[in-house]
């Protein structure tokens, strides 16, 4: 277990290096051709509820994303993390206006506040039917080295439960983040599939 937490903390610290050379230019260029692979994706076409994570300056830039999916009449929710845990709800974003207004937290996320108990979480209602997957690195076979907290490998553990089952997962990827191989162990979930600028 300690050889593997290491072999994860070493894999951050590089990617982090790695992600932190790319211009903003180019972080939006790439975002941009993924965001377009995202939307003739059948998946994504498909989808009716779908969770989109809000994203942070290391990550794909999801504006676009949800720009689309509120113009495609899709139910957009988007992550509230817990920071005293490891628990995470997907709550409802009602519309582009409401994202603006979102508090920040500490961590310099976007997100609805603690005690905004108005918002349908996802599973309390219909499940979703797509969850798009941020994280720090990502390898071919759908491994995903996440920022180490566990958030949304116990939240799909929750939506294995729900009576639709898992909802399809697809990470989104800078090339920059992909990686030979993941190191994983029992608790990490695989990834459905990774877009990313040069899968065609």
């Amino acid at each position: 277990m300690a050889a593997l937490r290491a072999a994860k903390q070493a894999l951050r610290k590089e990617i982090k290096r790695r992600v932190a050379a790319v211009t903003d230019q180019e972080k939006q260029r790439q975002s941009l051709t993924v965001s377009q692979k995202l939307f003739k994706h059948p998946k994504y076409v498909s989808c009716k509820r779908i969770a989109v994570f809000l994203s942070m300056h290391d990550e794909v830039r999801t504006e676009e994303i949800i720009k689309d999916a509120f113009k495609g009449g899709k139910s957009c929710f988007i992550p509230r993390y817990e920071s005293k845990s490891s628990h995470m709800d997907m709550l409802k974003l009602n519309s582009l206006h409401d994202m603006e207004t979102l508090p920040l937290t500490s961590w310099n996320i976007q997100q609805p506040a603690d005690n905004d108990n108005s918002r349908e979480e996802a599973l309390a209602g219909g499940g979703l039917d797509l969850i798009l997957m941020p994280g720090l690195g990502f390898d071919t076979s759908g491994n995903r080295l996440g920022r180490g907290k566990g958030f949304y490998d116990t939240y799909l553990e929750r939506c294995i439960k729900h009576p639709k089952g898992k909802p399809y997962t697809i990470a989104l990827a800078y090339k920059e983040q992909l990686c030979q191989e993941i190191p994983v162990d029992d608790n990490d979930v695989l990834i459905d599939e990774v877009l990313y600028e040069d899968n065609e």
